[in-house]
């Protein structure tokens, strides 16, 4: 049952405590009168949602498990909040506050976030998709489901964001005369370093995004360029083009979000200072424009727009995508999949920055490929690929010694070096 809200349009926020959530409650705060929060979820940071519930009296909160929904209570209590409020657990629940609001924004990170965008797509709704791995693990049938269902679907990455800005439908035509979609990167904190000092970064260099702020695995992702490679399978689903028809461009300074170049020559670029909160309202207000919070672009301050092919050699992951982009409907998902082990792990320190790459190559030679299945078949090829890259992180585990050896030498090295 949707809430009434007496006219304005009722939001549920999934993945709300996470960067794009907490962009977007900001976003709906300034329009109170347009939007309503009907449901808010989240899943650790449950402090962070607490507080947001007192904030914006969502009706419906969805946490992981039963725990985490006690746990929420005793901090709504010590915060006096006595308001009626839904307190839900598990994934169902979290598919069914997706499919019950009029605006979805689906921002839970990782494949966790797939069935509840999907349900939300069935259902007809708005979907606000920052979940990206909703459409590279199952890209046809998410897609078929939008269609079936009548859903309205949003691009919340900056760079599709962009690209669906630059490439408005043409009645009686496939693309407009679109030639290719550029889709820029801003090369993360390790575009110019040697690459034999990829080897020993740690963790919190590689979370250390020098123009956005983002969560640490899509933080790691910036960093290995898979997230790059992620948005070329979004790209090819949510504009009908080729993997031949998506270009990469770095583009350090992260002011140009993406390009779309034309059959006649002309390539139409969006433009914006780096903060996700201009794609937000821009897909929260759709077709309208409505204010965002960011200022206005200064491209005095800006001064220069530098641009650059990537360098497979430096980022493999990207290669590693587009590979995947060839392959069968199953390569997307053990990419996927193969990567968010392996960025773990990376973040735990058991393998090196550099072996992210090695893991989510081992597991696409290792498992063979097929065509279009059910969703059941994609959540079964996720959690073959998630078993095989376990093990491939397991193999690795003796170079984990070696890894924090070379850690403390270049630290000795630098620390020498200072005082001398």
């Amino acid at each position: 049952m949707k809430r009434k809200t007496e006219g304005r349009e009722s939001i549920a926020v999934l993945g709300s405590t996470g960067s794009i959530g907490t962009s977007t409650l900001d976003v709906v705060a300034r329009h109170p009168e347009r939007f309503a929060v009907y449901a808010l979820t989240g899943r650790t940071r449950l402090d962070v949602l607490a507080r947001q519930c007192v904030a914006y009296g969502p009706a419906r909160v969805v946490v992981d498990t039963a725990a985490d929904a006690d746990a929420l209570r005793g901090r709504l209590d010590a915060l006096g909040h006595r308001e009626r409020l839904q307190i839900d657990h598990g994934p169902k629940a979290l598919c069914d506050v997706a499919a019950e609001a009029d605006v979805v924004m689906a921002a839970i990170v990782g494949a966790a976030g797939l069935p509840a965008a999907m349900a939300a797509a069935r259902a007809g709704r708005r979907v606000l998709l920052a979940n990206k791995e909703a459409l590279v693990m199952a890209g046809a049938l998410f897609m078929d489901a939008i269609a079936a269902s009548g859903a309205t679907l949003l691009p919340i990455d900056s760079e599709h964001n962009a690209i669906f800005q630059c490439m408005p439908p043409v009645p009686g035509t496939a693309h407009g005369g679109v030639e290719r979609v550029l889709l820029t990167a801003s090369g993360g904190p390790f575009r110019t370093i040697p690459l034999a000092a990829m080897e020993t970064v740690t963790p919190a260099q590689a979370v250390a995004h020098p123009n956005w702020v983002m969560g640490r695995k899509i933080s790691v992702d910036s960093a290995t360029m898979m997230n790059k490679g992620l948005e070329v399978i979004e790209a090819r689903w949510l504009f009908g083009v080729t993997a031949d028809r998506i270009e990469v461009v770095i583009h350090p300074q992260s002011v140009v979000h993406s390009m779309v170049s034309y059959v006649d020559g002309s390539v139409l670029a969006q433009m914006g200072n780096p903060d996700m909160r201009t794609p937000i309202a821009h897909a929260l207000g759709y077709p309208d424009r409505i204010p965002s919070g960011v200022g206005p672009l200064d491209l005095a301050k800006v001064g220069r727009l530098d641009f650059e092919k990537p360098d497979l050699a430096r980022f493999p992951c990207l290669g590693l995508a587009y590979r995947a982009l060839a392959g069968g409907d199953d390569a997307p998902t053990i990419l996927n999949a193969a990567n968010e082990i392996a960025v773990e792990a990376f973040l735990d320190e058991r393998i090196r920055f550099t072996a992210i790459a090695d893991v989510v190559a081992e597991v696409l030679d290792a498992l063979p490929t097929s065509g279009t299945r059910s969703f059941d078949d994609v959540l079964a090829t996720d959690a073959r690929a998630r078993e095989r890259a376990q093990a491939a992180v397991g193999r690795r585990a003796g170079d984990a010694n070696a890894y924090h050896v070379a850690r403390t030498v270049s630290a000795t090295a630098s620390t020498s070096s200072r005082s001398s």
